[in-house]
């Protein structure tokens, strides 16, 4: 499969002019981090920040809830923290598909955008 990939890219640089490599090279694929930082610098960059600070509250609390359930006796209480943990577990679990979905959405904007840079270049390269 990669070298299909790696064929096809070759194939699409060696149809562009020069100018219009080099800019089909800068839309090489970010690393992990790198997605990363689009998510919290994009248009709703601020929310994924205000995101990881409740992911961070919610995983004291988990932390918490644990060190309760280990420190009590009582059966209703062990439930009551376990059930207390296991909300906080959902609620972090969420929140990180949350961006993972943002990550995956860039993924898929920047496949449309090659897709589109693909077609101009063509449609300019029939008209001439």
């Amino acid at each position: 499969m990669k070298k299909d990939r790696e064929k096809i890219d070759q194939l699409i640089k060696e149809t562009l002019t020069k100018e219009e490599a080099k800019f089909y090279e800068g839309l090489e694929e970010p690393s992990l981090f790198g997605k990363l930082n689009e998510v919290h610098s994009g248009k709703l960059g601020w929310l994924a920040i205000v995101m990881n600070i409740v992911h961070l509250v919610f995983f004291v609390l988990f932390i918490y809830c644990i060190y309760n359930f280990f420190n009590t006796e009582a059966t209703k209480e062990l439930i009551q923290w376990a059930a207390g943990g296991f909300l906080c577990m959902i609620v972090m679990g969420m929140l990180k598909l949350y961006i993972w979905m943002q990550i995956d959405k860039n993924d898929i904007l920047r496949a449309i955008k090659r897709l589109e840079l693909q077609v101009s270049a063509l449609s300019y390269k029939t008209d001439i």
